[in-house]
């Protein structure tokens, strides 16, 4: 396994940061365009919950290898205010902040696995990856 890409989410701009991140390291994996976009867009989701919710955080990304498989594991925490219900939050429609609600559960959806442990008043920790066949990735981790 690699070492992990810090992003520290403080402001806007380190949104884009985060999913640029994401794009490259899909990239240099060999993912195929499209599951590099699936999980570009699905960082740019969390990286934007912690933002928007929690007011700050990080994301951290990284190469992982398990059973003849390459993949990008990407872990999103905050010490914001946590999620009251993890299964209403992953509904679609369902949102605290007037939005379509479609964020958190469109990251589910676009990512091969995810987890989520929330405490009220202590943070969100959520870990999502992405898989691709070894036989297509350009290295091995």
């Amino acid at each position: 396994m690699s070492e992990f890409i810090r992003v520290s989410i403080s402001e806007e701009a380190h949104i884009a940061e985060a999913r640029r991140h994401a794009l490259l390291l899909a990239r240099n994996l060999g993912f195929s365009r499209t599951d590099a976009y699936h999980l570009a867009t699905a960082v740019t989701e969390l990286a934007a919950n912690i933002h928007h919710h929690a007011g700050g955080g990080e994301v951290r990304l990284r190469a992982v290898a398990r059973r003849g498989a390459v993949g990008i594991e990407v872990v999103a925490r905050d010490d914001g205010p946590g999620i009251a219900d993890i299964g209403l939050a992953l509904r679609d429609g369902f949102s605290t902040a007037g939005s379509l609600g479609c964020g958190l559960p469109g990251a589910r959806r676009l990512m091969d696995e995810m987890e989520i442990r929330s405490e009220a008043g202590r943070g969100t920790w959520i870990r999502a990856c992405k898989w691709i066949a070894a036989a297509t990735a350009k290295i091995a981790c």
